[in-house]
């Protein structure tokens, strides 16, 4: 099993940092369930923001995990109908069941619901990895759900990518609900690694209606700003038993809104200085966000999201810092324990 490493803060170590990006691509089937559900121009605007991302990424030689709905996927409304599990989520909150969700006959028709050209198009991008958002953007945490069901609905997500030619080696669990009971359930269907939350209680897995509370939401507006939950780099993964990999999230990239607009440069800054920390001393920052986001300021987005890509490619040159998608972290980690364990055994040996 490997060993966790011990990291040294402001050392520098002789393993690079590394930035993961890993994007929780939903359209329509994020915001469904909203009191203000996301309108059809914002959702529209973020199917262009996919495209300009993916440019951005494959000019940049950037690395990232599209955690995508499986229910994207289908080409038709038929062919979804094949793929809905049969053990359906039983929430309490009728709201949150999906399969209730009125939608069109093909992504012609509806292209808030489908999106099988863009997934063509991530598929099609040199360094992206395509991982599961669950199939119908299941909740682990509502009152209602059971494991099985979920198991159920990872099944299809597994069945739905396959059939594209795709498999699926890490999960983002919509919400951030990381129901810690279920991970067993992802090894068993081929899960290697999911996006745990960030350290802080201000991001603990809960239920929607808890993550919403007034103070948790203000707090967690602050932290975008000021250092209110303390450093957020964090350590490669480590194998545990029965578990896939944990590579937990290091910040969300807050959206441009004009009304914060005077902030944007500090919560930048924030970022930077934890991307500097990762690079400094051979750890990881984890950065989230939905396309989706960007689809009210699409251009002030991706220009401030550009800044954190050129930092990125600063520290690349300064320190050799990596991009790795959440699948390619476990990789790097696998085969940087393996050497370890070969250095172990050849110092025994001599």
């Amino acid at each position: 099993m490997p060993s966790k490493v011990a990291f040294v803060p402001g050392k520098r170590h002789t393993r690079p940092g590394s930035l993961v990006i890993s994007l929780d691509f939903e359209l329509r089937w994020g915001t469904r369930d909203l009191k203000k559900p996301a309108s059809a121009a914002h959702l529209l605007n973020s199917r262009d923001v996919v495209c300009r991302l993916l440019d951005l990424f494959e000019s940049r030689e950037i690395s990232a995990t599209w955690a995508t709905v499986g229910l994207l996927f289908a080409e038709s409304r038929e062919e979804t109908s094949r793929f809905v599990p049969e053990l359906l989520p039983a929430y309490e909150r009728a709201r949150l069941n999906p399969y209730a969700e009125k939608v069109g006959s093909d992504e012609h028709d509806d292209p808030l619901h489908f999106a099988p050209s863009l997934i063509r198009r991530i598929q099609a991008c040199p360094l992206q990895e395509i991982g599961t958002h669950t199939f119908s953007h299941y909740y682990c945490c509502e009152p209602g759900q059971t494991t099985a069901q979920f198991e159920a609905d990872l099944q299809s997500a597994v069945r739905i990518a396959a059939a594209r030619g795709i498999r699926l080696r890490s999960i983002v669990f919509p919400r951030n609900q990381v129901n810690r009971e279920v991970l067993p359930v992802l090894v068993r269907n081929g899960i290697q690694s999911f996006r745990g939350t960030a350290k802080s209680w201000l991001h603990e897995a809960s239920s929607f209606a808890s993550q919403r509370l007034l103070h948790k939401r203000a707090l967690r507006l602050a932290d975008a700003y000021l250092p209110l939950a303390g450093e957020d780099v964090v350590d490669w993964p480590v194998e545990v038993a029965d578990h896939p990999y944990d590579v937990p999230a290091s910040r969300y990239f807050r959206p441009y809104t004009p009304s914060l607009a005077p902030l944007a440069g500090r919560a930048l800054r924030r970022i930077k200085d934890g991307m500097d920390l990762a690079a400094r001393t051979g750890r990881v920052y984890h950065i989230w966000f939905h396309p989706e986001d960007f689809g009210c300021y699409p251009n002030e987005n991706l220009a401030l999201f550009s800044q954190v890509i050129e930092h990125f490619r600063q520290l690349r040159e300064e320190y050799g810092m990596s991009s790795l998608s959440m699948a390619g972290i476990v990789d790097a980690a696998i085969e940087a324990s393996h050497k370890q364990t070969l250095s172990y055994s050849r110092a025994l040996s001599a």
